[in-house]
């Protein structure tokens, strides 16, 4: 660490600051996991859309976020008001994400309207505006920790403070729904409606303590929104970034993975292993208190020692080795099942610790080159490329379901051999290609190493002259 480093980070970090950030972590990934873990499920297994709507539904909804995340990232680094860049839009966005949560799991069907085309239409307006005012609050949220965790050392700590409070969330996402749903496929009336409810609360009480105690950036950003550039440029120049290029490949395959266990967990759960919801809950909320365990007392050291690229090399391999299992599971192996979804959240602690810091180096890596922080900017392209890995997940899921000759919903003759492949060799093949993009990934060792030192020399002159 250099000397200028050394002593930023002695007179500004703090746990009590990481923790007052960290609590808006549980909101943000507790209303995205429960979109992601039962949206699916929930549209095609009890609304019955078909598979093909379904597909249909996200590439539309795709087409809607290569605007809308790249936009609002824009818009947020040309943000000025007393409350700074990011603020406005988190407080924005935090109620209609908490209303969304309960309307997304109360569609027409649920007051007696059957139409197949009214469903659909309803599904399609539920998870756009879900993007919508989730973006709004992801990227500002997301793009505060680089700015408020600047040192190596700083964002170290502060990223294992938020990753545990990420658990919180994940926690929250994935073990609550099955306390009030009987059955993921045939859930009793209102038991999902119920959920959407428990997680709207715990978004707003999360997202207020948020707004009340958190940070609200460091002074010397705060006059950077003068120089962002325009739209064009944002894109170009990130376009540009070769690390920000050689990122996104493996940041693609990452969330693909992320993505696809949460979707395929409930049918994998009630039709291979044969467990009840509650089982597949506590399935997954074993992965993620193992992730939390492991963030801790392994990837924190290992990142310090050998620099977030290879950390992440080594993840993604622990990450392939463990998922293989899943796929040889069967009935009466629950023992087992939960000791295979422990070991995945080995390589799923890497992964979750690793993502932002690398984002955090680029973010520092084009300050150096350009004089000026665009968090917003790039987290905004970032969130693009990650949705797009949502919907390679159902170009994916759609296929295989329709080959199986399972493009409605039926609880007989289930295609096991494709949950079973879903959940395990196309993660596998996802990880294998993250592997090979983050091989060449530059911001590592001595340049890593010279950027950080020349972004420390950027802000004190910053500063210096406040």
């Amino acid at each position: 660490m250099s000397e200028t480093e050394n002593r930023i980070e002695k007179t500004k970090f703090s746990y009590k600051r990481a923790v007052s950030y960290s609590i808006g972590q549980i909101a943000d990934i507790a209303s995205y996991q429960a979109f992601t873990f039962l949206t699916f499920t929930f549209y095609f297994a009890v609304v019955g859309i078909d598979i093909g709507l379904i597909m249909i539904g996200f590439i539309i909804w795709s087409i809607w976020n290569s605007f809308n995340d790249t936009f609002i990232g824009y818009l947020s680094d040309k943000t000025h008001t007393r409350w700074g860049r990011r603020f406005p839009w988190i407080m924005a966005s935090l109620i209609p994400i908490a209303v969304i949560m309960v309307l997304l799991f109360t569609p027409l069907s649920s007051i007696g309207i059957t139409d197949p085309t009214l469903n659909f239409v309803y599904f399609m307006i539920i998870i756009i505006v879900f993007e919508l005012f989730f973006t709004m609050y992801d990227i500002n949220y997301t793009s505060l920790y680089p700015e408020i965790f600047i040192t190596e050392e700083e964002r170290a700590k502060g990223n294992n403070v938020r990753q545990l409070f990420a658990i919180v969330g994940l926690l929250a996402a994935f073990l609550l729904p099955g306390m009030f749903i009987s059955s993921y496929t045939s859930p009793l009336p209102g038991e999902y409606p119920t959920y959407g409810i428990v997680v709207a609360i715990i978004v707003v009480i999360a997202g207020l303590l948020f707004l009340k105690f958190s940070p609200k950036g460091r002074t010397e950003f705060r006059k950077d929104y003068k120089d962002a550039p325009n739209f064009f440029n944002t894109l170009k120049y990130s376009f540009k970034n070769k690390s920000f290029m050689r990122y996104i490949p493996a940041e693609i395959a990452n969330w693909f993975v992320y993505g696809m266990i949460p979707v395929m967990v409930p049918l994998y759960g009630e039709f291979i292993l044969d467990v009840e919801p509650f089982t597949i809950s506590l399935l997954l909320g074993v992965s993620f208190l193992s992730a939390g365990l492991f963030m801790t007392v392994l990837w924190k050291p290992v990142v310090q020692k050998l620099g977030p690229r290879k950390s992440w090399l080594i993840s993604m391999t622990i990450w392939i080795i463990t998922l293989i299992p899943l796929f040889f599971l069967g009935p009466g192996m629950e023992v087992v099942a939960f000791i295979v979804f422990f070991l995945i959240g080995i390589g799923l602690a890497g992964s979750l610790y690793i993502i932002d810091i690398i984002i955090a180096d680029i973010v520092d890596e084009d300050e150096v080159k350009t004089g000026i922080r665009r968090e917003g900017g790039y987290y905004g392209i970032n969130i693009f490329f990650q949705r797009f890995a949502t919907v390679f997940v159902f170009l994916i899921i759609g296929p295989v379901f329709l080959i199986a000759d399972w493009g409605t919903f039926t609880p007989i003759d289930i295609p096991e051999f494709e949950i079973r492949s879903l959940l395990v060799i196309f993660p596998v093949i996802a990880l294998v290609i993250a592997i090979i993009a983050i091989y060449f990934y530059p911001l590592d060792g001595k340049y890593l190493k010279q950027i950080k030192e020349q972004r420390d020399e950027i802000h004190q002159d910053k500063k210096s002259k406040i």
